[in-house]
Order: structure tokens, then sequence, then C-alpha cells
């Protein structure tokens, strides 16, 4: 039992926020390519992901997981990115630490999310003769490179927008 919750009814309710972290995130980097700032969505996803990295750290582990060394960085930088987001900062600097921030933040979900679909959908006789290690290795690293490639055009393109307080 986690928090009142039979362990496969919490696996689905964290489950559930991590995939509406992850849509929203995908909507709210939209809206930074765009230089707008969509303001539902980036709420829903920095309160989903927040969410989503604590209800991780609640389930029973042993020793240091992929989840907690991902989990612990997204929580600093989506600290980081709701206060630049609901100070109304956003001059100089801050516009790249807001992107960065969002960039990084959804980039350790989807981190955390492909070595689950590696671990729960690879079969383990699959598993065994490859070392799967290097399959999670490539896919992370595509991962890895899209979002490199897609922070530098949030970089270019939300720094070039005009000041709105909304």
């Amino acid at each position: 039992m986690i928090l009142g919750l039979s362990t496969a009814a919490f696996t689905a309710v964290h489950v559930v926020l991590c995939l509406l972290a992850v849509a929203s995130g995908i909507v709210v980097v939209f809206g930074l390519l765009t230089a707008r700032r969509l303001p539902f969505f980036t709420a829903l996803f920095l309160a989903t992901a927040a969410l989503a990295c604590l209800s991780g750290f609640l389930f029973p582990f042993h020793g240091m997981t992929l989840s907690i060394e991902m989990g612990v960085p997204a929580l600093v930088v989506l600290l980081l990115a709701a206060l630049d987001r609901y100070t109304r900062i956003f001059y100089g600097v801050w516009r790249h630490t807001y992107v960065l921030s969002v960039m990084i933040a959804l980039y350790c979900i989807v981190v955390v999310l492909v070595a689950q679909l590696f671990e729960q959908f690879l079969p383990p006789t699959a598993r065994e003769p490859w070392h799967p290690g290097w399959l999670l290795t490539l896919a992370q690293l595509a991962v890895f490179a899209a979002f490199a490639v897609v922070t530098r055009l949030a970089l270019k393109k939300f720094r070039a927008a005009p000041v709105h307080l909304d």
C-alpha cells in the first residue's frame, strides 16, 4: 500500500500523471517554439510533472534508480521554471532559464519513460542475450539529440518574443 492505495492503483495514478506531464510538456514546448506562453498547459505541465516526480519517490526501491537520478534534477528545474513563470521575470537571462528549465524537466521525465518502456515491453528472453543496454542507450541518445535540437530552436524563438504579462 502506498498512500492508502494498492501498489497497482498507485502505479496507475503515477503513470497517468507521467503521461499527462509529457503530453502537456509537448504542448508547452510547441508554445515555446511559437513564442506563446499557453498559461493553462504550462500550469498543467508544472503541476503534473512535479506530482509525477514526487510520486515516483514513494515507490519501494533499493538503492539509486534512474527515477531518482532524474527526479531530483527535474524537481529543481521545475521549481526554477515555476518561479520564473509566476514571478513574471522573463527578462534577459531569465527567458533562457525558463526555456532550459522546462526542457530539462521534460527531458528527465521522457528519459525515465523510455527506460520504463524498455523494461516493461521488451520480453525477458530478448533482454538476456542482447543486453538491451545498448538499445536503451541508442534510444536515450536519440531522445537527447532531439531535445538538444528543439531546445536550441526554443531558445531562439522564445527569446525573440515580446514580453506579455498574462
